[in-house]
């Protein structure tokens, strides 16, 4: 196979910026904590406007700085993680409409009750006065004003959020054309290649020189098949792993006639097992076909092939003997592993993994289910 770090994490592009609101755990927090000097900032302009003289009551100034702030980092917070929890469950892409009422709904409550418990906080403890007492007395200025304001800024928040997710995702599904248009383009070149053409008429001519028609005409049709199925999933984003599965077979079937007794291939993949899963075309015969580009293999010393699959893991593991060979120049462009894992990094967050383990190359590629 292609050489690659021990056990290394083939990297996908970079990642894409991040919106304003966030589905990690923490996030809120860690985005105030990095924009704390600006929100220091505005508490204390804001605190200013309350009390103009903070020199001559600067207790009055602090209690101010205070209560601006409880009343900035629990709106923030709130309004954070409600859109949070409303990017889990319900996506700006499916439902817009809906996505939109959800959030001013959310927003309107999640301030309301920020704004509620801050101010009957201030109410009782600090003015010393009867619950309910701005309710009663000024629900203009402390309860309406700042809800308003909050709900026009959190919606300001939301729709930002919105369109730089929007302009990720398309970026992301112009990536994943491109990468898969050079995946298409690459496997193509590989399976019409004049060398395994050439290698494969070869073989067949030996089996006609044999005196085995039985065999030639089951090389023919294993032949046929490996480019039908080339060319039928060359349109096709994923594949069952069945199909390729099979096509593998045939593949190998191609290979072990080429190669007899050289080549030692156990594929231990139940039928049933093999069934719920999908990978993106061509994904194992690229690390097959690697396994016999990168590899010597020889009538008294075989190399060694093995295709496992972990039902727990979701994975499918490729493993071959590591025995380098020296390359023509411009036989492998080493792109393979890396395009592979770059059509996965659209597919999944799980990576394709790849290392040197006990005198064997690994490759374990991770399953997806639709």
């Amino acid at each position: 196979m292609e050489t690659c770090p021990p056990t290394a994490v083939l990297p996908p592009h970079p990642p894409l910026a991040q919106p304003w609101i966030t589905t990690s755990e923490h996030s809120q927090l860690r985005s105030i904590w990095k924009r704390r000097w600006w929100i220091l900032l505005g508490t204390a302009g804001f605190a200013f406007s309350n009390e103009h003289q903070p020199w001559l009551h600067p207790v009055n100034y602090a209690i101010s700085f205070a209560i601006s702030l409880a009343y900035f980092v629990g709106l923030w917070l709130a309004n954070g993680y409600t859109g949070d929890w409303l990017n889990r469950h319900q996506g700006w892409t499916e439902r817009p409409m809906r996505r939109l009422l959800l959030t001013v709904g959310a927003s309107v409550l999640a301030s309301f009750s920020v704004i509620l418990v801050m101010g009957e906080f201030i109410t009782v403890v600090l003015w010393h006065k009867d619950p309910f007492f701005p309710f009663r007395h000024n629900v203009a200025g402390q309860v309406v004003a700042p809800l308003v304001m909050t709900v026009i800024i959190s919606l300001f928040m939301h729709s930002r959020s919105f369109l730089l997710g929007w302009r990720e995702a398309t970026v992301r599904v112009e990536r994943l054309e491109k990468e898969t248009a050079v995946a298409r383009l690459d496997s193509l070149r590989r399976q019409v290649d004049p060398h395994f053409l050439f290698n494969s008429l070869n073989a067949l001519t030996s089996l006609v020189e044999e005196n085995d028609p039985a065999r030639a005409v089951r090389f023919i049709r294993q032949l046929s098949q490996v480019y039908r199925y080339v060319l039928d999933s060359e349109n096709q984003e994923l594949v069952p792993l069945a199909d390729e599965v099979a096509f593998a077979e045939s593949y190998l079937y191609l290979q072990k006639t080429r190669l007899g007794e050289a080549l030692a291939v156990e594929m231990d993949l139940p039928p049933a097992a093999v069934t719920p899963y999908y990978v993106p075309p061509l994904a194992l015969q690229l690390l097959l076909e690697n396994v016999l580009k990168h590899n010597a293999a020889y009538q008294t010393d075989p190399l060694h092939l093995r295709v496992t699959l972990d039902p727990a893991a979701h994975t499918l593991t490729v493993r071959n003997t590591r025995r380098p060979r020296r390359l023509a120049p411009g036989e492998s462009s080493g792109r393979g592993l890396a395009n592979l894992a770059a059509r996965y990094a659209f597919l999944t967050d799980k990576p394709v993994v790849s290392g040197e383990e006990n005198g064997e190359f690994v490759v374990t590629l991770p399953l997806l289910v639709i």
